[in-house]
């Protein structure tokens, strides 16, 4: 008789004969630019922790305060008994920072696409993705039961070619939702939500937007994509986005009007059903809000570091793509020769994971390095020179 999970160990083993599978690395420690990894001494180069905010002892001290004032959990959901004055508090500060009527803290970004998406869309709806959007997106929109359709990477002229023919529809669709990353992680490019928003509001469409890498990066002081394009919520109607990368902590968020938190926080399962989070979370992330309002040298420090990069490594002829923003991919093509080049950094003490299929298209893996505001230029220098070696080792360069 045929053992009934067999499959799992067959698939497994195809990823690595294609060269698919990933390998963890164990951080050893905070996540800091010096780092211990596996027992090694590395520079953390792949992090989302854009700012180095999630050992900064702000957000240390807050999150121990709040353990010793709260406890160690909440005991329940949201809508139950899990609600306490420190949720409700940071959904207050959020969005004063995002300046928007309100706000909603889910327990992570993929909860927050994964639960609202779907209930923004139904049976008698249309979704329009970018085809380049974060894999919560799509399974976000899978779990809807709207038609999708998709518009081509960061084009608004087709975004509008897609909403004509969507005019044309009959009957006519009840609501149409379009849907864009606003950073794409694994590109760094910054989505044209100016444009995506204009062609929205000539077509009566709502839109959604996942700015989980544009926080803390773009926009004044870090506020994100819709600030970085100056547009009102009466534009951009939901803003989502994480504490899991550039605030340091962990969780995910939507920010627009009163009537969407008054909707998510009745409909969302994701968010009824789950657990809320940790007393010290909560006080982390008011923290973090704290810090990118009152320490604007982070972000600064950020885009400076982020261009010195990006300079010295085309100026060695490396591909880094079409990056606008602190993620710098270093595209190699083959998977095989991604993972070599990962490998041997890290020999050479720098900490840099590579992206293979299906993350990326199969003939362009890279190493995904992101920049960290708590790096310093000889640290720059250092992972430069790691690569300078290693890629004319292997002939990328």
């Amino acid at each position: 008789m045929r053992n009934p999970t067999s499959f799992l160990r067959e698939e497994y083993q195809e990823l690595v004969r294609n060269e698919l599978d990933w390998k963890l690395r164990v951080l050893q420690g905070p996540s800091t630019p010096w780092c211990n990894v596996d027992g090694k001494k590395v520079l953390m180069f792949c992090s989302n922790n854009y700012l180095g905010l999630s050992n900064h002892p702000k957000l240390k001290e807050a999150a121990i305060k709040a353990v010793q004032t709260h406890g160690a959990g909440s005991g329940s959901v949201r809508p139950i008994a899990g609600t306490m004055d420190i949720h409700m508090e940071l959904e207050k500060r959020l969005a004063k920072f995002k300046n928007a009527e309100a706000s909603l803290v889910y327990q992570t970004g993929f909860a927050a696409n994964a639960g609202l998406i779907q209930q923004l869309a139904g049976k008698e709806d249309l979704i329009i993705s970018d085809e380049l959007n974060h894999g919560s997106i799509i399974d976000g929109v899978r779990l809807s039961h709207a038609e999708r359709t998709v518009y081509k990477h960061s084009d608004a002229s087709d975004l509008h070619r897609v909403l004509e023919e969507a005019d044309k529809h009959s009957p006519p669709y009840r609501r149409i939702l379009i849907i864009t990353d606003g950073v794409f992680s694994m590109d760094g490019d910054i989505a044209p939500l100016d444009g995506v928003a204009k062609a929205a509001a000539e077509h009566g469409a709502m839109v959604y937007v996942d700015d989980a890498h544009g926080e803390g990066v773009l926009g004044e002081g870090g506020r994100g994509i819709v600030s970085h394009f100056k547009l009102g919520r009466d534009k951009v109607h939901v803003e989502m986005g994480t504490f899991s990368k550039a605030f340091g902590v962990v969780g995910g968020h939507v920010s627009g009007s009163r009537d969407l938190v008054d909707f998510a926080y009745n409909k969302s399962r994701t968010w009824l059903l789950s657990g809320s989070h940790p007393p010290a979370v909560a006080a982390a992330c008011i923290a973090a809000i704290d810090v990118l309002e009152n320490e604007p040298q982070h972000v600064r420090t950020l885009w400076n570091h982020t261009r010195y990069f990006k300079e010295a490594m085309k100026d060695l002829g490396f591909n880094i793509g079409n990056s606008e923003t602190p993620i710098t991919p270093v595209i190699v093509g083959e998977s095989g020769v991604a993972k070599k080049l990962s490998a041997r950094l890290f020999e050479e003490g720098v900490f840099a994971l590579p992206i293979v299929f299906p993350m990326v298209a199969r003939d362009k893996a890279r190493i995904r390095t992101i920049m960290n505001a708590a790096l310093t230029k000889q640290d720059l220098d250092f992972a430069i020179g790691a690569f300078e070696k290693v890629g004319k080792e292997l002939h990328i360069i």
